[in-house]
């Protein structure tokens, strides 16, 4: 279905990453930009300049016998950069510069400084890091890469795991690039907070700590990152509008946009509006993708690296590794396999000979399923694990969650009839007059990703794998109480076993309760980029089922 070993396309070159006009090097985060500003270069020898020169400057303070006692602390600027020698030294994409990096680290080391390593190993602790940073990457992912660390200063833990699907990493990297760098109705340290807090109510510590990192970079007020009461009360007022986007999204009505553009002194303007409800709904979907595909912590981050040396029992395999997925389930992963590939087939001469359905067995197929999927739900052992304070501090109200009605007793979400309010005609139009480049931008992505396929699946190739992503893209619409009349829901069950069901509604609806174990539990017998594609598909599904309901309420407020 999604193996990753050749273009989805057929061969088309992977367009630049970012919009014309802003591809040269940009000063590193957290560096003098007057210094080391040519480590970003795409220019080889003016990378190689640069580094000649860190390495005079870092190792002509430090005798060859090593350093005297009272030079062995080392101050916060050495100690920056470490991490960003190390940083470098695993994700550069540029293989002269990583060893170097490697080298100047290592000299260090043997003067007698205190060097970090990595915990763990590589970007994801699902994935072996093998699969993820193969040798000879194809041109189109490299291409990638060095659009973004020419760019940003980094190639992040994301952006490699999706590296695994070019085409849409391309058009994922262009539409974030957008959101967060280009012009805008707000403020770019603004665009970061609310980042942090859409990454908050799922605490998603990891772009919590991305995101506050870059929004003192922009020049954000580092009060404000004590905590949500430090902050402006304009964007404290966004608080409740986060939370239900969240959670539950088809609680938003047009009274939840009217208290936001009322006339005041914290009111917001539509456009600024329409960026951050685009901005939250990025934020929790990329969330629910960090949770899926185990990302690991950033290396030159809190949890991404020690300066002690491992201790004899530590481990820094990849820990994937240890149950290959590919090969694990053994016979039966493989008749697993055969019996979706069947139903597949199955389904697709169905439709060939145009089986009638009524309408109102259709309405019955998507609420059984819609009553079903309220009782998929990850295992009640899971361990609760208290929230962080850097996280926690951003979240009011923490108990406030996706809500499994039948626990309760109460009834589900009411039904969202697709047809009613369709991205194609009313969420792109209004999207685009409010927002036109981020419009055009994320009608593509949802577009590449519904799309994307490489006629593999497992070990078999020349696949028609339509009718299961469609499956997959429908179902995280149905968990959001998305129906779509022309959609038969019976397929969702044939296709979807109960293990991708308890994958899926967790990712989507509480990704923070991903485990390891669900992650390896579905799809045995496939390949990790599969499993990727799978992560891919319900963020977009996620991301589109919220804007779907915020814009329709925009709509309503308008008319």
């Amino acid at each position: 279905m999604m193996d990753h070993g050749e273009a989805a396309d057929g061969g088309t070159p992977v367009p630049s990453a970012l919009p014309a006009g802003e591809q040269g090097a940009v000063a590193p985060r957290g560096l003098d930009p007057g210094r080391w500003v040519g480590l970003y270069s795409r220019g080889e020898r003016t990378r190689e300049e640069t580094m000649d020169a860190l390495g005079r400057e870092l190792l002509s303070g430090i005798p060859s016998t090593g350093p005297s006692q009272g030079e062995t602390e080392e101050s916060p600027g050495l100690h920056r950069t470490l991490l960003l020698l190390l940083r470098l030294s695993q994700s550069c994409p540029f293989g002269e510069t990583q060893e170097k990096c490697s080298q100047l680290l290592q000299a260090l080391q043997d003067r007698g400084i205190k060097t970090p390593r990595q915990l763990g190993r590589g970007p994801s602790s699902f994935l072996p890091v093998e699969e993820i940073l193969q040798e000879g990457a194809e041109n189109a992912q490299r291409r990638i890469f060095i659009e973004a660390f020419v760019s940003t200063g980094r190639v992040d833990n994301i952006t490699m795991v999706m590296g695994l699907h070019p085409k849409y990493l391309s058009s994922f990297w262009r539409t974030q690039y957008l959101l967060l760098c280009m012009d805008g109705p707000l403020p770019h340290h603004k665009r970061h907070y609310i980042a942090i807090m859409a990454a908050a109510r799922h605490q998603c510590s990891y772009l919590v700590g991305l995101h506050m990192g870059e929004f003192l970079q922009a020049g954000g007020d580092p009060e404000w990152l004590q905590g949500l009461h430090c902050a402006p009360q304009k964007l404290r007022n966004l608080n409740e509008i986060n939370k239900i986007l969240a959670h539950r999204p088809w609680l938003i009505t047009k009274e939840h946009i009217e208290a936001l553009l009322k006339t005041g002194e914290n009111s917001w303007s539509l456009a600024e509006l329409i960026q951050a409800l685009v901005l939250l709904t990025h934020y929790h979907s990329l969330a629910s993708f960090v949770f899926g595909c185990g990302i690991n912590p950033e290396i030159d981050h809190e949890g991404g690296h020690a300066f002690q040396p491992p201790s004899p029992r530590s481990c820094d395999s990849s820990p994937a590794s240890e149950e290959g997925v590919s090969g694990s389930g053994g016979r039966d992963a493989m008749q697993e396999v055969e019996v979706l590939m069947e139903r597949m087939k199955l389904l697709q001469e169905c439709q060939l000979e145009e089986d009638e359905v009524t309408q109102e067995e259709m309405e019955t197929r998507f609420e059984l399923e819609k009553t079903e999927s309220l009782l998929v739900a990850p295992s009640v052992d899971i361990v609760e694990h208290s929230l962080p304070h850097n996280v926690l501090c951003f979240v009011e109200d923490p108990g406030f969650g996706y809500k499994d009605f039948t626990r309760r007793g109460e009834q589900a979400p009411p039904t969202f009839r697709a047809q009613d309010y369709t991205w194609e005609d009313h969420g792109y139009s209004l999207i685009n007059r409010l927002y036109p480049d981020v419009g055009q931008l994320l009608d593509e992505k949802f577009q590449v990703v519904y799309n994307l396929t490489y006629h593999t699946m497992a070990m078999h190739r020349g696949v028609d794998t339509s009718t299961l992503r469609r499956a997959i893209w429908n179902y995280v619409h149905c968990v959001f109480g998305i129906r779509y009349d022309d959609y038969d829901y019976g397929e969702v069950n044939q296709l979807l076993e109960r293990s991708l069901k308890v994958y899926i509604k967790t990712v989507a609806c509480y990704p923070e309760k991903t485990t390891r174990r669900m992650y390896t539990h579905f799809w045995r017998h496939f390949k990790h980029s599969e499993k990727v594609h799978v992560n891919l598909l319900l963020l977009e599904a996620r991301m589109q089922a919220a804007l779907l309901y915020a814009l329709r309420a925009i709509t309503r407020y308008m008319t």
